[in-house]
């Protein structure tokens, strides 16, 4: 039913940055296990320094390959302060991502940026380093608004590489792991 929402338009893609476009700088180099781990472990100075995070693979590349052919792209961020959010404004700058506005949670409710931010798409981590589902966006949503999104689900810091590159055919996914 959802699918079916997209039929005549370019969809609204709204990406989670934090695991899912980016990650901390230290994590450079290591598999997705060790990246977990550090997380887990938080020893590492650079889980914090949200201002020099780095893109997880060639997920700018695969965002304009969208928006290329017509989709807006839309960020959504983990943080609750503006201040925090300009850091990530700064590094999507910095690595030429497309332009597109960040929503970010003013209260711990994840349903008020959605709502603002209208998506037709949401491409989120599953979160594995701090908690799985409960920290996730799609499943703590009310209906209403799970009922508008279609949800793709990657695996936290493996990066949207593997996403189809024609947005037609990514319309057509529910989940990914």
């Amino acid at each position: 039913m959802k699918k079916n929402l997209l039929a005549k338009k370019k969809p609204r893609i709204l990406v989670f940055l934090h695991g899912t476009c980016i990650m901390h700088r230290n994590a450079l180099g290591l598999s997705r296990e060790e990246v977990i781990q550090q997380i887990i472990d938080d020893v590492d100075g650079s889980i914090s320094d949200f201002g020099s995070y780095i893109p997880i693979g060639n997920v700018v590349k695969k965002l304009i390959t969208w928006q290329n052919q017509g989709a807006e792209i839309l960020y959504l961020s983990s943080h609750l302060s503006l201040g925090n959010v300009k850091k990530d404004e700064i590094v999507l700058k910095k690595y030429d991502f497309p332009k597109g506005p960040i929503f970010y949670r003013k209260e711990k409710n994840w349903n008020l940026p959605i709502e603002e931010a209208k998506p037709d798409i949401l491409i989120e981590d599953d979160c594995e380093s701090i908690g799985g589902e409960y920290q996730m966006t799609y499943p703590n949503l009310i209906l209403e608004l799970k009922s508008k999104i279609i949800s793709i689900v990657i695996k936290e810091f493996s990066g949207i590489d593997d996403l189809p590159d024609d947005i037609d055919e990514l319309t057509k996914l529910s989940s990914i792991s």
